[in-house]
Order: C-alpha cells, then sequence, then structure tokens
C-alpha cells in the first residue's frame, strides 16, 4: 500500500513548490515506509512513497515510460500484469518487473481508454510531458483512496489521503470511484459501468454456487500475487473465515500465470484481535484449526482502545461512528502484523454488500429492492469498510486486499438472481456463500450468524464507548452541536466526541464534507430505513438494533 502526492496545472516550477509536495508526501510517508520518489517537470510534480509488495528490488515509483515521456505514480495492485505484459511482449520494453508498469504501456497504446482493461485497486496519477497532460483515476469499487483538490490559481492537487491536502489547497473532496479526470476535460467522469446496475437486467438470472465458489477461488488465487510475505485477517465470521480457507488452500505455491514456484515463507498466518473472551476469538480459533493456518489472537483492553481512539480518527479521516468503533481494534491489530514482518493481509470486506448479509436484509421487501439497496452499498463502500480496511492498514504500512470486491468475481456475484441471496424472516443470510465453501469450514462457523466487526470484537467494546463518550459531552454542547458543526451536525453524542478530534485534526470544510453523515440502523443506508416500522427515529449502527433477528438484540 503506497502513497501518492501529485500537483498538476503548475505555471512555474519553483524550489518552493517542489517543497510543497514534499511536505504533503511526508504526511503520507506511514502508507510507503519503503522508499520515496518525486519528479519534478513540465507543468507537474508526482511523488510517491512506496510499500514495497510485488518487485521489492526494482519497482520503485515514480515510473517511467521507456523515451522518458509519461510519468506515472500509482497506489494499488494490477493483479493481470502478467497477461498485460503478454500481450505487449516485442512492442514495449518494460522497465522494472513492477505490476504497475503496465498502466504506462496501455497508456501508449490506447490513450486514457484502457482502464476497464486493469483488473485490480488502484488509485493513479499519470502525467503525459509530451503533450502537457495529465490522467487521474481510481478503481472501481474505491478500495484505493484518493483525493482530488484545486487552488485559485488553477493548479489540481490529488492525493492519497486528505490530511496531504488538508491547509495546501483552497478546498478538496473524494475523487469518485470507477471515475477518471483528464486534463483535456477538466471534470471527473465515470469509466466503470455495468449491466447489473440495473435491477432489470439480473432479475430472471440463474443463482449458481458452483460459480460463486469457482469464482470466489480465482479472485483469491489473483490476489495471492505478492513477492514478500502475506497473511489473513480471520475474525472468526463467515466472510474472512471464508477468504482464509481459500488463501490456505492456494498458499503452499507462489500463484503466478506461468510459475507454481514455493513461496520462500513457509506457512500462512492468520490474525485475530478482541476483548478477552469476545464472540469473534473462540470462533477464529475454530477456523484456524480446521484450515491450519498459523494463528495468532491479539487482545486488548478497553482502555488500550480508547487511548487509541485520537490517533485512529487522524489515520482513518472520519468521524463515522461504526468506521470508528471497527477502525480501532483494526488499527491495533496492524502494528502487531507489521512488528511481524508481514506486509500484506487478505480480508473479508465488500461480501455483506454485495450479498446482503447485514442483518437489517431481512427486513428487504422483495428482491428489487434487496438488489438496489446492495448497489447502494457498493456505492458507498469507498466512504465506509474500504477506507476503514486500508487506512487503518496503512497506518502502519500493511496493505488490504479483498477479494469479495475482484472485479471479475463482482460480476459474476452481482449478476446472481437477487431472489436467491434474499433472507426473509429467520432465513439464513449469504445462504449461497455459505453453501458454496460450508464443506472447508466448521459448520458452526458456515452457519454462524453476521456479527459486525465492531460487536464482534466484544459487546463491552461499544457498550463503554458509548458510556464514555456520553460522560464527556454535556446535553448543553448537544444542544448547540449544529451552531459548533453547522456540516453534518452531530446526532448523539458519541458522533460529537469523535467529530471533536476530527476537527482538530481536520478543521477545513473540506474535510467535515468528506464524512458522510445519515441515519443508519446496522449499517443500513438512509433508504433502507423504510423496509421496516421499528426503524423509524432510530440510529445505531450495531446489528443488535435489528429486533427479532439478531440472537442478543437489544431488548426493549
Amino acid at each position: 500500500m503506497c502513497g501518492i502526492a501529485c500537483i498538476f496545472n503548475i505555471q512555474e516550477q519553483t524550489p518552493e513548490l517542489r517543497q510543497k509536495a514534499l511536505r504533503m508526501s511526508q504526511k503520507i510517508r506511514h502508507r510507503g515506509p519503503d522508499w520515496s520518489g518525486i519528479y519534478c517537470g513540465g507543468s507537474a510534480i508526482l511523488a510517491h512513497e512506496r510499500l514495497s509488495i510485488v518487485d521489492p528490488e526494482s519497482g520503485k515509483q515514480p515510473l517511467y515510460s521507456p523515451d522518458m515521456k509519461q510519468v506515472l505514480a500509482v497506489n494499488g495492485e494490477i493483479y493481470n500484469h502478467q497477461e498485460i505484459r503478454k500481450h505487449f511482449a516485442g512492442k514495449y520494453q518494460f522497465q522494472t518487473g513492477s505490476d504497475c508498469e503496465v498502466i504506462l504501456a496501455l497508456y501508449r497504446e490506447k490513450g486514457i481508454k484502457f482502464l476497464e482493461d486493469l483488473s485490480g485497486i488502484f488509485a493513479f496519477a499519470l502525467y503525459d510531458k509530451e503533450r502537457d497532460e495529465f490522467l487521474i483515476a481510481r478503481d472501481p469499487i474505491g478500495v484505493i483512496p484518493l483525493y482530488i483538490g484545486y487552488d485559485e490559481k488553477g493548479m489540481v492537487y490529488v492525493a492519497s489521503e486528505l490530511k496531504a491536502l488538508e491547509g495546501m489547497c483552497d478546498r478538496y473532496e473524494p475523487f469518485l470511484p470507477g471515475h477518471y479526470y483528464w486534463s483535456k476535460e477538466g471534470e471527473m467522469k465515470r469509466y466503470y459501468t455495468r449491466d447489473w446496475f440495473d435491477y432489470d437486467n439480473v432479475k430472471d438470472n440463474k443463482a449458481s454456487v458452483k460459480d460463486i465458489h469457482d469464482s470466489l477461488e480465482d479472485a483469491v488465487k489473483r490476489q495471492l500475487m505478492s513477492d514478500v510475505p502475506y497473511g489473513v485477517l480471520l475474525s472468526g465470521g463467515l466472510d474472512s473465515s471464508v477468504i482464509s480457507a481459500v488463501a490456505e488452500k492456494f498458499s503452499e505455491n507462489r500463484v503466478e500465470e506461468d510459475s507454481t514456484t514455493k513461496a520462500w515463507w513457509p506457512r500462512l498466518h492468520s490474525f485475530a484481535v478482541g476483548l478477552k473472551g469476545a464472540p469473534d476469538l473462540e470462533k477464529a480459533r475454530k477456523v484456524a484449526d480446521r484450515i491450519g493456518t498459523v494463528h495468532h489472537e491479539i487482545n486488548y483492553t478497553i482502555q488500550e482502545g480508547i487511548d487509541a481512539i485520537r490517533d485512529v480518527i487522524y489515520f482513518i479521516e472520519t468521524y463515522d461512528v461504526t468506521t470508528v468503533r471497527a477502525s480501532t481494534p483494526m488499527y491495533l491489530l496492524a502494528r502487531v502484523i507489521k512488528s511481524m514482518g508481514i506486509k500484506m493481509v487478505l480480508s473479508g470486506e465488500g461480501a455483506d454488500e454485495i450479498f446482503g448479509g447485514y442483518l437489517y436484509f431481512h427486513k428487504a421487501p422483495n428482491a428489487k429492492a434487496f438488489h438496489e439497496e446492495t448497489i447502494r452499498k457498493l456505492s458507498k463502500l469507498y466512504l465506509y469498510d474500504c477506507l476503514r480496511a486500508n487506512k487503518s492498514l496503512s497506518a502502519w504500512g500493511v496493505e488490504g486486499r479483498v477479494p469479495f470486491l475482484d472485479k471479475e468475481f463482482l460480476d459474476v456475484a452481482m449478476r446472481t438472481n437477487p431472489e436467491a441471496k434474499m433472507c426473509p424472516g429467520n432465513t439464513m443470510e449469504k445462504k449461497i456463500v455459505r453453501e458454496a465453501f460450508e464443506d472447508m469450514l466448521p459448520e458452526e462457523i458456515a452457519w454462524r450468524q453476521k456479527e459486525q466487526f465492531s460487536d464482534g470484537v466484544g459487546y463491552n467494546w461499544i457498550d463503554t464507548l458509548k458510556k464514555i463518550t456520553s460522560d464527556q459531552v454535556s446535553d448543553e454542547q448537544m444542544a448547540h452541536a449544529d451552531e459548533r458543526f453547522p456540516i453534518n451536525p452531530p446526532r448523539n453524542k458519541e458522533e460529537y466526541y469523535y467529530r471533536s478530534i476530527f476537527a482538530e485534526h481536520f478543521p477545513s470544510d473540506s474535510a467535515a464534507r468528506s464524512v458522510p453523515s445519515i441515519p443508519s440502523v446496522a449499517c443500513s443506508t438512509a433508504e433502507a430505513l423504510a423496509w421496516d416500522a421499528s426503524f423509524k427515529n432510530m440510529n445505531d449502527p450495531s446489528g443488535r438494533a435489528v429486533s427479532g433477528i439478531h440472537e442478543d438484540a437489544y431488548k426493549k
């Protein structure tokens, strides 16, 4: 997981502007502690902080075309780079073994119309010195973070995290997933479109357990691409258990199209985090015993979590309640993972959005509403779970990969008939995923009820956060919340507490607007609150808020 910080539309290169770019880049060095690089020339500056996962020896950035006419800074992984390299055999002279270098070759062949050729997670900035043009783009779902900013001089800024832009330009905003920005057009435009965006295109499709199984296995194999030791995040829930089981199945060999060379690290390590006695920890141990990983259980105390919150909010750059709750244990876990020499982990994010795994999906009135909610959830992942997973891990220089959000797997899963995903009443959520992988997992895990990560690390974590933040924020402060925070005023004392810390780190209006603020029950969108009368006037992200479904739902 790397970091990029760039400035474009520069009228005159100056030492001061170079130093500004270096300061921007320094603020995100935690993302790429292995090497720093910078290009200054023409009307552009591209700075890069590298975390070396593929081609550690020669893949430092920025990357250059053979004639030095194009310059590229990338944060991400291109999983099909070997296939693309074969296409360019004899036609392009690659300078490194970096998976990201194929972007330069594709740009030289197709101009800006190559983004659909990429299978991976990415955010990049490319400068064409010959044409004095630049191209910025972000992966389809927004697994990799990216922000774009502007100033009164007409310069365009881009960076992996908003902290690199805060105070450096007049305004900024999240760069939208599945979009590009080409300097000749001067605006973000969508490149990622799919037939499954429309319910009518999927409502009569088949639903195949085998297709789900095979395509997810393929996604995991693609994402095991690594030249450094990797591991898996194993919470003990269904999604992380499936990814861990498949990764263990294929981890003995380095998976490349033209090689089955043995990996030089001998065993796959799995990691779980929680308070002592947390629901997730016991389940994670059982999965690890079944699939054969070297398992590590990391315990933290409530006080350690509370002490970390200020740093967590600085690194994850949000005041969203659910995200802060879940990011804190993940942030603590990432530090341990890095201390053990592991630089990349696979995780289970995305399954709940694709298959309707959150408990409120039990209340969906029909298949159309169900499918449209999954689309909404996927479109917002870059503001929530993708942001949490990426930034919590990258705070310690660890890269996270998410096979459920693999582009090819998404097409298979989202074209599956929505009727087969529904979970009315007490029907188990994500049934088709459970059926696809139940033979690889203990039965009690394969059919375990959904437990949101912030709940699963220990209910006392959430309950204590509510109490502490309630004690820290007075009724008087809440009464005037909209005066102190006119943009997205906090709805409760816990959000007010996080928002106050966020504002200390990032005081600008641009920062405040970069965070979503909507009422939610069990991580629902605002639209889904109409599904059940009990959701009216509720705003609680915990799965325990779904009465009649969660086994430990709040008592009325």
